[in-house]
C-alpha cells in the first residue's frame, strides 16, 4: 500500500468532529452516512460508549436490529450501569420482539434512573406488546417453511411424483385459511400483502420451483423464506396492537378528543397562561418532576384543541414545549430536551414567532454545548444573531459562540467573537461579562502565540474578579496568567 493511500485511510478530522458530523446527519435522518461518520470516530476512540449508542440508534432507525444490540451491549461492557447502553439494549431488544427480555432493561434502567421518561415509557410499551400477545402455547402449529432442505434429503425416497412435499404442505396451508386470518393478514401486512399473494401463485409453478439462482440457492427456499419473513412481520405486528385493539383505540381517541372539544375552556390563554405560571414556580422551587408533569399534561390538553377555537395553538405548544425542555435539561436528560426544543423551533417557524425562534436556538445552542457538540451549538447560536434584542443578550451570545471555537481550536474565531462580546459588555457596563470576555481574549491570543496581549487581557480579567471578589475566578487567573507570563519571558530570552 502507498503512502498515499495510507494517509487517505487516516482520519483527518477529531473524534469529536466526526461524532458532530454523525449526530446531525441522524437528525437529517440520513442514517447510513451517520453510520459511517460514527464509525470513523469509533477508530479513533473504539471504546467510546455515547458514541456507541449513537450508532445502535442508527441502526434501530434502519431496521438493522442485530448490530443495533451488539453496539448496545459493546457500551455497557465497562459500565454494567450506563443508562443509555442500558435503554439502548432495551430498544434493540424490543425491534427484534423480544419483548420479555426488552422489559428486563426497561426495570433495569428504571431502578437506577426513576427519574427519566424514557424508561417508564419503555416498560409501558413493552408490557402493553406482551399483554397483547395472542394465542396460547396450545395454538401454536409448525409450518414447513424457511430452509427445509435437511428434511427433504431425509424423505427424498418416500417423496411422491409431483409437487415437492413441501410446496403441497404450503398449498395445503392457505387452502386452509381462514378468511377472517386473511382480511387480518391483509390489514397488518398493507401494500406488501399483495407482494406476498403474488410469491404464493409463484409456488404453484412446478417448473420455476425446480430452478436455481445463479448463486446455486434453489428458487423454492427463496420464496419460502420471502412469505417466512412476510408472516413473522405479521406476527410482530398483531403482537404489537392487534387490529381489533387498533380499530378501538382509534374510536376511544375520536370520542375523548370531541369530549375534550366540548370541554374546551372559556379563555384558553388564560388557561394555558394560569399554568404556565404554576410551571415556573415549580421549577423556581426546584420541583422539577412536578413541573415537567404538570407541563406534560397541559401540553395534552393543548394538542387536543382545534387551531379554529384556539388561534394561537402553536404559540401555546411552543411555550410548553420549552417549559418541558428546561425540566429535563435539570434531569440531566439531554436528548429529551433537544427533542423539545427542535418542536419549540419548528412551531416558532411556522408561525413566523420570531421571538419563539430566538428563545429555541439559544436552548438549542445550550443543550449541543452541555454535550460537547460544539459546531452544532455554533449553528443554532449563529442563526440567533439576527433575532438578538438587547446588547446583554449580544454579549453573553458572542462570548458562548467564542467559547465554543475555542474548544475546537479555531483560534481566530474564538478572537473575533471574543473581542465583540467585550465590546458589548463594555457598553451594558455589566462587570461579570466584562470578565469572562477578557479571559476568554486572553486564552485565544495565547493559543494564538501573543502572549504579551494575552497577559494584558489575562491582567484586566484579574482586575475584574478582584473588584468582584470572585476568589475562584482570581484563583483561576492568576495561574493563567503566570503561565502566560513564562512564555513570554522564554520568548525573551
Amino acid at each position: 500500500m502507498s503512502d498515499n493511500e495510507e494517509a487517505e485511510q487516516v482520519p483527518k478530522s477529531s473524534f469529536a468532529t466526526y461524532v458532530a458530523e454523525g449526530d446531525q446527519l441522524y437528525l437529517k435522518a440520513e442514517y447510513v452516512k451517520a453510520i459511517e461518520s460514527y464509525t470513523t470516530a469509533l477508530t479513533l476512540q473504539p471504546n467510546d460508549k455515547n458514541c456507541l449508542v449513537a450508532r445502535s440508534k442508527c441502526y434501530v432507525k434502519m431496521g438493522d436490529s442485530t448490530n443495533a444490540l451488539r453496539d448496545a451491549e459493546a457500551s455497557l461492557a465497562e459500565d454494567k450501569e450506563f443508562f443509555k447502553g442500558l435503554f439502548q439494549k432495551a430498544e434493540a431488544l424490543y425491534t427484534m420482539g423480544d419483548f420479555e427480555f426488552a422489559l428486563v432493561f426497561f426495570h433495569r434502567g428504571h431502578k437506577l434512573r426513576p427519574e427519566l421518561q424514557e424508561f417508564r415509557l419503555g416498560i409501558q410499551k413493552a408490557q402493553e406488546a406482551i399483554d397483547n400477545s395472542v394465542g396460547s402455547p396450545s395454538s401454536v402449529k409448525l409450518e414447513s417453511k424457511g430452509d427445509l432442505s435437511f428434511f427433504h434429503k431425509k424423505s427424498e425416497s418416500v417423496k411422491p411424483k409431483g409437487l415437492p412435499r413441501t410446496m403441497k404442505k404450503e398449498q395445503n396451508q392457505q387452502n386452509k385459511k381462514s378468511p377472517k386470518s386473511e382480511k387480518t393478514a391483509k390489514q397488518l401486512l398493507g401494500e406488501l400483502y399483495s407482494d406476498k399473494e403474488y410469491l404464493e401463485k409463484l409456488l404453484k409453478d412446478e417448473d420455476l420451483m425446480k430452478g436455481e439462482m445463479r448463486s446455486g440457492e434453489k428458487v423454492q427456499d427463496l420464496i419460502l423464506s420471502c412469505i417466512s419473513y412476510l408472516d413473522t412481520r405479521t406476527e410482530f405486528w398483531r403482537q404489537q396492537k392487534p387490529v381489533y385493539a387498533r380499530e378501538r383505540d382509534r374510536k376511544l381517541m375520536q370520542q375523548k378528543w370531541t369530549k375534550t372539544q366540548q370541554h374546551l375552556p372559556s379563555d384558553p390563554t388564560a388557561y394555558v397562561l394560569k399554568h404556565l405560571e404554576e410551571i415556573d414556580s415549580s421549577m423556581a422551587t426546584g420541583n422539577v418532576m412536578g413541573s415537567l408533569k404538570k407541563a406534560q399534561h397541559v401540553l395534552k390538553a393543548v394538542q387536543r384543541w382545534s387551531e379554529e377555537a384556539v388561534p394561537n395553538k402553536a404559540e401555546m405548544l411552543g411555550n410548553l414545549h420549552n417549559c418541558i425542555g428546561n425540566a429535563l435539561i435539570d434531569l440531566e436528560d439531554m436528548d429529551g430536551a433537544l427533542e423539545n426544543y427542535k418542536k419549540d423551533l419548528d412551531l416558532a417557524r411556522q408561525s413566523n414567532l420570531l421571538e419563539a425562534k430566538s428563545r429555541a436556538l439559544a436552548n438549542i445552542g445550550r443543550v449541543h454545548a452541555r454535550v460537547g457538540q460544539y459546531m452544532q451549538a455554533i449553528e443554532a447560536w449563529e442563526e440567533k444573531i439576527p433575532l438578538i434584542r438587547s446588547i446583554l443578550e449580544k454579549t453573553w451570545l458572542f462570548h458562548e459562540i467564542g467559547r465554543c471555537y475555542l474548544e475546537l481550536e479555531c483560534y481566530n474565531e474564538a478572537r473575533d467573537y471574543g473581542s465583540r462580546s467585550l465590546e458589548a459588555a463594555a457598553d451594558t457596563g455589566d462587570e461579570k461579562w466584562q470578565l469572562n470576555a477578557n479571559v476568554l481574549m486572553a486564552q485565544s491570543e495565547v493559543k494564538l502565540g501573543n502572549h504579551k496581549s494575552g497577559v494584558a487581557y489575562f491582567e484586566r480579567a484579574l482586575g475584574w474578579a478582584k473588584s468582584l471578589r470572585d476568589n475562584p475566578a482570581k484563583e483561576a487567573i492568576q495561574k493563567a496568567l503566570s503561565e502566560a507570563r513564562q512564555y513570554l519571558t522564554e520568548e525573551s530570552i
